[in-house]
């Protein structure tokens, strides 16, 4: 039986800040000599698929996952052994707005757009991946509608929120989105 293993891979943006890029991989493509040693640490290199499952939380509510699933990886002892790395977390989204955009300003004034972005697999099912545009981008995004094709460019990020659990308490998540470098509708 294929068994398939889930982490994170840290990825650091160009700010300096790291995003933790959510994925999934068979044991198959690991290897079995490679499962007995400890990946942390490892420096790798990997490609897939952006996918979303509803997932059921322990409040009986629905909670989007989102993951990559990994269809090919490289493992490297240490950065030395990597090729120069120039696309360092890039992901093309070919897909349809299922939502009206949800276009706003930040308190400084900035402007952001947040889209929901089905993307359909070959075999009829589709990922709802969230994305987030800035400025120019977001104003031109704001004009979009449900249905409408997209074509998305950009990198997947990771943030940290509070979520309020209950009056007094609450917990801290990760929120998963593609922030947006380049779009076309």
């Amino acid at each position: 039986w294929e068994k398939f293993y889930r982490t994170r891979v840290r990825v650091e943006r160009l700010s300096g800040t790291e995003d933790l890029v959510p994925i999934m991989v068979s044991d198959l493509m690991i290897g079995k000599e490679m499962l007995k040693k400890s990946l942390e640490g490892k420096w790798v290199e990997v490609a897939g698929q952006f996918r979303s499952y509803n997932k059921l939380g322990e409040d009986g509510r629905r909670h989007l996952e989102l993951f990559l699933f990994v269809t090919a990886i490289n493992i490297y002892e240490d950065e030395d052994e990597l090729e120069e790395i120039t696309n360092a977390n890039l992901i093309y989204l070919d897909g349809y707005l299922c939502k009206p955009p949800v276009f706003r300003k930040t308190p400084l004034g900035r402007e952001i757009a947040d889209l929901l972005m089905a993307v359909n697999r070959p075999y009829g099912k589709s990922d709802y991946i969230p994305c987030i545009c800035w400025g120019r981008n977001a104003r031109y995004a704001s004009a979009f509608e449900v249905g409408g094709h997209v074509l998305i460019w950009g990198r997947i990020q990771s943030r940290e929120y509070m979520k309020r659990i209950s009056e007094n308490e609450t917990e801290k998540r990760i929120a998963y989105e593609v922030s947006v470098s380049k779009l076309e509708y």
